[in-house]
């Protein structure tokens, strides 16, 4: 046993496969502790109940007392007693989850159940995900509920009394006992606490997130080694902006809406965030941005803005057939037409003026693909190029009530990206702040033209990063990090 002693409320509950090895009844050991020998014994504890002041609960408190090494540890129960307490845990743990039953030649089609036994799983499919699991979490026997869905998540982490498994259950206990048993001890690795935390402001139902939750993971496990940790929000926590050092809104801003009191909220409480109120304003209306990029010398296309229907002949003889009808605040293609003739200008110029007292006219140009230059503090981040989605003019296809499609993106290395199409996204960008933007540009053969800014752009793991790799988060970490320190 390597000096192993396995503690348990009943020995009858121990698998009969291991009852001879050294074992003792949790309320023994606790008010008998074992005469002082060396090497002091390892504690194996298998109560039926971890909880608070339960037996189990006093069984690992006093073991280390006693400096005996014991699983679980105090720590790792408190850990596992609630989600707000193991949650930083499970975007490592979701990415190995994830990358395993992509690679399955029979992956599950519905939420399941995974019980971990020592580092094993009772799925031997999931191996790797258990060893993973018990590093971080040393609980003899843990249940891990995984939900389906476009991205399988962790619902739910708890640990398993002894008295609950079945046949097959302590079997599974018996074999991970023989093995675990056998190993020399391995003392886990302590978990660094970031010096600042930032709040990341997302909406898990969002349909077209500028960053998913993957993406927000990834940035996250960069971003606690700058010692800046990352905890998802959402709406209803406005109140708790204080508890944090920095904020990174990830939803889709807007004026009117809770992003903007978000920022605002932050920069009242002297946090700096990513967007600013400033940068919400600014690039939220294309009425502002064409003013601003026009004054500039910033070349775009031909706009006008439209105020009435009369005047919509003279609009005919400065743009001609077709154009690009686009509403103040749109976003992500949202709130934009195409019109190649007097009725389609009449029918959905007319409908918009309903909504907004202004709205632009733009020449239309054709391209296979846009550059979005993205720009962080003034500096360039990455360059993609966003294909237009399939037969449609825009990168992303809202589809009536279904589902939008979007077009593909390739994001070459900054280096080799084309230097007029950088120069001017930083350009434009550096007009708005020195925050995170990105830069909408066409390359036609009449030269570059930029068609927006927009302060709060995509940037998703693999897509945006995938020729800088982890330096577009590093860096962006980098930003929150010299404006705490």
């Amino acid at each position: 046993m390597s000096g192993w002693l396995i503690v348990a409320d009943r020995l009858a509950d121990l698998p009969e496969a291991v009852r001879e090895h050294p074992a003792a009844r949790t309320r023994e050991y606790i008010m008998s502790p074992p005469a002082s020998r060396r090497p002091a014994p390892k504690i194996l504890n298998l109560a039926r109940s971890y909880a608070y002041q339960s037996l189990g609960y006093y069984c690992s408190l006093l073991a280390e007392a006693r400096g005996h090494k014991v699983v679980p540890a105090v720590t790792t129960i408190l850990d596992l007693s609630r989600r707000t307490t193991y949650g930083h845990a499970l975007s490592d743990l979701e990415e190995t989850l994830g990358r395993t039953i992509r690679r399955l030649a029979d992956p599950p089609s519905a939420s399941f159940r995974l019980l971990v036994c020592l580092g094993q799983a009772d799925d031997p499919r999931f191996a790797r995900f258990a060893r993973q699991l018990f590093d971080q979490f040393r609980c003899p026997i843990i249940e891990v509920f995984v939900r389906a869905g476009e991205t399988w998540r962790i619902r739910k982490l708890a640990p398993v009394g002894i008295d609950e498994l079945g046949k097959e259950g302590k079997d599974q206990l018996a074999a991970a006992i023989q093995s675990f048993v056998r190993r020399p001890w391995k003392t886990p690795r302590a978990r660094a606490e970031p010096r600042f935390t930032l709040g990341v402001l997302h909406d898990p139902k969002e349909q077209l997130p500028p960053s998913d939750v993957a993406s927000l993971r990834h940035f996250a496990r960069i971003a606690e080694g700058h010692g800046l940790g990352v905890e998802l929000i959402t709406k209803k926590d406005y109140d708790r902006i204080p508890e944090f050092e920095a904020l990174w809104i990830r939803e889709t801003t807007n004026i009117d809406h809770h992003t903007f009191r978000f920022a605002k909220r932050a920069e009242q409480e002297g946090l700096p965030v990513i967007d600013d109120p400033a940068s919400i304003i600014r690039c939220t209306n294309k009425v502002y941005l064409a003013e601003l990029l026009q004054g500039q010398g910033v070349p775009t296309p031909r706009t006008v803005i439209i105020s009435s229907p009369r005047e919509f002949e003279a609009l005919e003889g400065q743009l001609g057939y077709p154009m690009v009808l686009k509403i103040p605040d749109g976003s992500f293609s949202r709130g934009v037409a195409r019109v190649g003739n007097r009725a389609e200008l009449e029918r959905m110029a007319r409908g918009m003026l309903e909504d907004s007292d202004l709205i632009l006219a733009q020449e239309y140009m054709y391209t296979a693909y846009d550059w979005r230059v993205g720009v962080l503090d003034g500096e360039p981040l990455f360059v993609s190029q966003y294909m237009m989605a399939r037969k449609h003019w825009q990168i992303v296809r809202h589809n009536g009530g279904g589902r939008p499609t979007e077009g593909s993106a390739r994001t070459p290395p900054l280096k080799e990206a084309p230097k007029d199409v950088v120069e001017a996204g930083v350009r434009a960008a550096r007009l708005i702040g020195r925050g995170l933007y990105g830069v909408d540009v066409k390359a036609t053969d009449k030269g570059v033209f930029v068609i927006e800014v927009n302060d709060n752009p995509n940037l998703m793991h693999d897509v945006e990063d995938a020729a800088e790799k982890d330096e577009v988060w590093r860096r962006l970490a980098g930003w929150f990090m010299r404006r705490l320190l």
